[in-house]
């Protein structure tokens, strides 16, 4: 998904709710993160023209409780619980995610197969 900087953005996004699981001191969400305001956009293999500086998930834990919710890798994080994940850094999009006190994590993702989805049934509807 690429998108002009200030200009309006439209995504087909999906709610995700994951409970994170314990493991003695830790909350583990079983899913790990690239991208991000700080970061280069070329090196992110989910972003189609590498200008993409979002939130994206690089990798699920299987059996873990990212995939038990239905998280995938490429999926592009717009909210982690209620706060926008557009235009922020690696480490403000970690520390979101990892939040001590917070049990569950509701996350509103992007992914490209929703918008082909979307697009597909589109061009068959107006048919």
């Amino acid at each position: 998904m690429s998108f002009i900087p200030g200009q309006p953005v439209a995504v087909v996004v999906q709610r995700i709710e994951i409970h994170k699981l314990r493991q003695g001191e830790h909350l583990i969400l079983g899913f790990s993160i690239g991208g991000g305001i700080d970061q280069d956009p070329g090196q992110n293999p989910f972003s189609e023209d590498k200008t993409d500086k979002g939130i994206y998930v690089t990798r699920v834990t299987p059996g873990g409780p990212a995939e038990v919710a239905g998280l995938m890798a490429g999926d592009k994080i717009m909210q982690v619980n209620g706060w926008d994940m557009t235009m922020v850094t690696h480490d403000q999009a970690r520390k979101r995610l990892t939040k001590k006190n917070e049990d569950v994590v509701r996350l509103l993702v992007t992914r490209k197969s929703l918008e082909e989805a979307v697009k597909h049934s589109r061009t068959n509807y107006s048919k």
